[in-house]
């Protein structure tokens, strides 16, 4: 049981890393959302296998929902104006 646990630890660290990678990569503003959107939901994962459910649900909240959200809002009234953004 113990070595499930560490093997999930450390997917969940990679994909978490690979995420955040991607949404510094991604030239799409779209997709570097939804990219950084995954990170959280990465790092939500990360606290509940940490035992810190409080602190998943915060993360899953705002991490994953709330700041992508508001970063897709944005984009889309920007490139709505003509402004930058692909």
């Amino acid at each position: 049981m113990n070595n499930l646990i560490v093997v999930l630890n450390v997917a969940v660290v990679i994909g978490m890393v690979v995420s955040a990678i991607l949404a510094s990569e991604l030239e799409n503003l779209l997709s570097a959302a939804i990219a950084l959107s995954v990170t959280g939901i990465f790092a939500a994962a990360e606290f509940l296998i940490l035992h810190a459910p409080d602190v998943a649900i915060s993360e899953a909240a705002v991490g994953a929902a709330l700041a992508p959200l508001i970063f897709i809002v944005t984009i889309r009234k920007i490139t709505k104006k003509g402004g930058g953004g692909k």
